[in-house]
């Protein structure tokens, strides 16, 4: 076997990207775009997609599938196919990372159509996912030589970076495979006998007497304990505080306040007195937190005006730099087939609806829906680069793109319910577009680094859009006939928002001065240096979900400071607790969705998995202090597995 070599630091530039030589030499001839790795491709952009649209609509968070499926690729094709093929790898993380980027792009608006009361149907998510999936992907391609070669050491693309990492090591001789799928079987196990089962709650309430009875709880759940640990300690602390803000000063203050009320206060239709915590979290909190988020949206991009500005400057000038090539690494889609997908989406958009159940967009939606996706699609492309697909203002853009919209099909004299079914739909292909750039350039900058087709992956990843849509699309409706989407199971926050921004700008009729104070309490957080977005969730969604999020970063400050003096140590466990994180969140959340499917035919079959209180007893069952204790467990499960094992030999920093 081949002596073991890792990337070249010239990876991270140093050097002209026409001069950079690949992970795998142009002269080294490799398969990719085989059978194997598309089918692989498509199973794995439907679970992590189906996985991040779960955990979306729940947590307003998505987690990168890039990592673990890079990990999981590499593992599989050397365990059972018996090859060690970095390209073939390479295509299935790319793949994996489309079905989390359109999960991510439809979870933020389309489930607005449901907010608004509307019937959104299963072939209406699969055209906006088509369409606004393709434009992501193909506007992309010809700045992918300007933005990936030419920018080669200025953008960095932290999550392509790391991806290419993980292959490297993966197909050097890695034991990441086992880290991930022992989460995975953790976090589904945990699930089913929480979740499905019911041993024990998966939401501890405790009732605060003094506090005008508002409540604390935390969401015992798999998914949040690795979301926590991912994301960690700071961006969980940050969450709760606003959740404290919520359920600790805002509910208990209107309770207060309007206990003494006789009549009802809009935009509650029962007095204040008769409510209780989360009924007044429903009717005026969650308003506040919307404001709040919309606020965080808007500041983001504005932060963001400067180079989303140099951006859109730099990308246009470098459009078209690339007209194919003999070498494998310089060859992408032909132009003709952007321009021709492009000239599609606009014709779709306009005609489809005549033929389905799609909500019509009308041709001036049709033409701003392929002209939004255009200039956010190319900033999104660019900016990751600088800031990463976490951090990429999807909500912002969104939100600027919708007011536009709902602003000009409002002005054609498409108004009340069909302006903003219009809007949202036009909306919804912008969102889509701008969340599969983002990942498809993160893409791209992987298969540059290893050394793999462009066009290959450009034509992979939209296999991976029409592979997914589908499954995302069923998850989103069996969430919603299952819990109801909007509710504190499935609290769906930025589409909650986009569904708000639609029905104010169209009919005015929202409660204004609630979401104003939610907006005012995100400029507060901006200007006291904290970051709003995870804030303003905090105080939009119940307060168990932020709990449960800040566990896990407990759990990840913990390990951290173990290892606080060994930086070699601490890297290694930091990327084995990140690779068990991710597998808990896989597993929880595809043993949740088989749960909800079970949940959903249960009226029809009469079959309940729910079990475990007739067993142990409803009063055991529904304890908050066991399910708190159970919660424990997992963390201190979880915490043996991240620090054990053989450990590092390398030396103390």
């Amino acid at each position: 076997m081949a002596e073991k070599r890792g990337l070249s630091h010239t990876a991270y530039g140093g050097i002209k990207g026409e001069d950079y030589i690949p992970f795998v030499p142009v002269s080294q001839a490799m398969p990719e775009l085989t059978i194997v790795s598309i089918i692989m491709g498509c199973i794995f952009a439907m679970i992590f997609g189906a996985a991040n649209t779960y955990l979306g609509l729940k947590v307003g968070m998505t987690i990168a599938a890039g990592i673990p499926a890079a990990i999981i690729a590499t593992g599989i094709l050397k365990g059972i196919f018996k090859t060690n093929n970095i390209l073939e790898a390479n295509i299935i993380q790319s793949m994996a990372s489309m079905g989390e980027s359109l999960a991510g792009g439809l979870i933020f608006i389309i489930p607005a159509v449901i907010l608004l009361g509307e019937n959104l149907k299963l072939s209406t998510i699969i055209l906006v996912a088509l369409l606004g999936g393709l434009l992501g992907i193909v506007f992309v391609v010809p700045l992918r030589k300007y933005l990936i070669v030419e920018e080669h050491g200025n953008l960095t693309y932290p999550e392509g970076m790391a991806a290419s990492e993980v292959l490297v090591t993966g197909s050097e001789g890695g034991a990441g495979f086992a880290t991930v799928m022992t989460g995975v079987a953790g976090g589904g196990l945990y699930k089913l006998l929480s979740g499905g089962f019911k041993f024990w709650s998966e939401e501890p309430l405790w009732t605060i007497k003094p506090l005008e009875n508002t409540m604390f709880g935390v969401n015992v759940l798999a998914s949040l304990v690795g979301v926590g640990y991912i994301v960690g300690l700071e961006i969980g602390m940050y969450m709760f505080s606003g959740a404290l803000v919520a359920w600790f000063g805002l509910i208990p203050l209107i309770k207060f306040v309007g206990a003494g009320l006789t009549v009802t206060l809009f935009p509650s239709t029962v007095l204040i007195s008769e409510m209780d915590a989360y009924a007044i979290w429903s009717k005026y909190v969650r308003y506040i937190g919307a404001g709040a988020v919309a606020a965080g949206g808007f500041i983001s991009l504005a932060k963001s005006l400067p180079t989303i500005v140099r951006s859109f400057k730099s990308a246009m000038s470098g459009i078209g730099g690339t007209k194919g090539g003999e070498k494998r690494i310089d060859k992408d889609m032909p132009l003709t087939w952007v321009i021709g997908g492009a000239v599609a989406v606009f014709v779709l958009s306009w005609v489809l609806p005549l033929f389905t159940s799609m909500p019509k967009i009308g041709p001036w939606g049709a033409l701003l829906a392929v002209i939004f996706a255009f200039f956010f699609g190319v900033v999104s492309a660019r900016i990751v680069g600088v800031i990463g697909t976490s951090n990429n203002p999807i909500s912002g853009m969104t939100i600027a793109t919708l007011l536009f919209i709902t602003a000009v099909i409002k002005a054609t004299g498409v108004v009340d319910t069909k302006g903003m079914l219009a809007a949202i739909i036009a909306g919804s292909i912008v969102c889509v577009a701008i969340a599969c750039a983002g990942g498809t350039s993160q893409s791209l900058k992987t298969t540059y680094i290893i050394g793999g087709t462009p066009k290959y992956v450009e034509i992979a990843m939209y296999i991976a859009v029409i592979a997914s849509a589908a499954i995302i699309g069923l998850v989103i409706l069996m969430l919603d006939s299952t819990y109801g989407i909007g509710g504190k199971d499935v609290a769906a926050p930025q589409a909650t928002m986009m569904s708000m921004v639609a029905k104010g700008v169209m009919t005015g009729d929202l409660p204004w001065s609630l979401v104003a104070i939610g907006a005012t309490f995100g400029i507060m957080v901006e200007l006291m240096g904290i970051p709003v977005l995870p804030f303003a969730l905090g105080l939009y969604l119940p307060i168990s979900l932020s709990s449960g999020v800040l566990v896990g970063g407990i759990l990840r400050k913990i390990v951290d400071f173990k290892f606080r003096r060994n930086d070699a140590e601490l890297k290694e466990r930091t990327e084995r607790g990140i690779l068990l994180s991710s597998g808990l969140v896989a597993g929880d959340a595809l043993v949740g969705i088989v749960i909800a499917a079970f949940v959903g035919l249960q009226s029809y079959t009469g079959f309940d998995i729910g079990f475990g209180p007739k067993i142990i007893g409803d009063k055991i069952a529904n304890n908050s202090w066991l399910a708190a204790f159970m919660c424990l467990v997992l963390c201190v499960l979880a915490y043996l597995y991240i620090v054990g094992g053989k450990k590092s030999s390398a030396k103390k920093a």
